[in-house]
């Protein structure tokens, strides 16, 4: 498995399992499968509900933790932030039946931001989260995040795929030592990504798929990516993408297919930051 290394020295795999969207229900046996298909970097969050789930599967595959990488995230906490961000960790410890996670993510760019961070700083002090970071943090929030706290994201997790690039964002997080992390890096299957012509073509010279190829793309990028499925066939293909390399000729033919635009929301639309600013979670 190929790694990337955070700003604070730890090693990253650069494919991971995600388990967004995946029932609580069907997420242990997912998780399962995924860490038998060699997956060791898991991706889940306290607005998944999941949580419990993907703990049962870490206790149950026997793999010693020091090989696996978790990571969770913060929701939206109501002040007094910081108290409540060391409460929603704790939680997701309880419910992970982890001690620490790899990496902990402010999920939302709203509420107190600053509140959150701080906490988070200090949760990371303490050993609860080997590094913290974000997601869904444009370059402007970022850049403030960084210029007004002791220590800079290691991670900003954000929609990136072939329609949606995020170049301009990507420099900005290399300045600054920030991690570059893929959600919905395939688009959740929209613009027909699996069966696109461009991407199709590409993966013959190959023999491999339309989405093999997304995920080769992004890792070339040194870009953090976390597919995800509960088909252990489709995880074992997604896992199979470090035997090929796209030639510059390609990846800028894939570079030709950014629409600049969002395929879900826009985390700056006031009517999407009305509806998560005010979301909470039942506790």
């Amino acid at each position: 498995m190929q790694t990337v290394t955070l700003n604070n020295g730890i090693e990253m795999p650069i494919l991971g399992f995600g388990v967004y969207q995946i029932p609580p229900e069907q997420t242990e046996r997912a998780v399962v499968d995924a860490l038998a298909a060699g997956y060791r970097l898991l991706d889940t969050a306290a607005a998944y509900g999941n949580e419990e789930a993907v703990g049962r599967a870490i206790k149950s595959s026997g793999i010693p933790r020091e090989e696996l990488f978790v990571t969770t995230k913060l929701w939206i906490q109501d002040a007094p932030a910081e108290e409540n961000t060391r409460r929603a960790l704790e939680t997701s410890l309880t419910k992970l039946g982890l001690g620490h996670v790899d990496l902990y993510l402010m999920h939302q760019p709203y509420g107190d931001v600053y509140g959150q961070w701080r906490a988070m700083e200090a949760a990371g002090r303490d050993g609860l989260a080997k590094a913290i970071g974000v997601a869904n943090f444009y370059p402007d929030r970022l850049l403030d995040l960084i210029l007004n706290n002791e220590i800079a994201p290691a991670v900003n997790q954000i929609e990136t795929h072939p329609f949606f690039q995020r170049a301009a964002d990507q420099d900005l997080m290399r300045e600054h030592g920030v991690q570059h992390q893929s959600w919905g890096g395939f688009a959740e299957g929209r613009n027909d990504l699996f069966t696109h012509p461009v991407l199709s073509e590409i993966g013959k010279a190959y023999d491999k798929s339309a989405a093999q190829v997304v995920l080769r793309w992004l890792i070339q990028r040194d870009i953090v990516t976390i597919p995800k499925s509960v088909s252990p066939d489709r995880m074992a293909q997604n896992f199979d993408v470090f035997d090929f390399e796209l030639t510059e000729g390609q990846m800028a033919q894939i570079a030709d297919l950014d629409t600049g635009r969002t395929l879900f929301f826009d985390h700056r639309d006031p009517e999407m930051v009305a509806r998560l600013g005010k979301h909470r979670l039942d506790s």
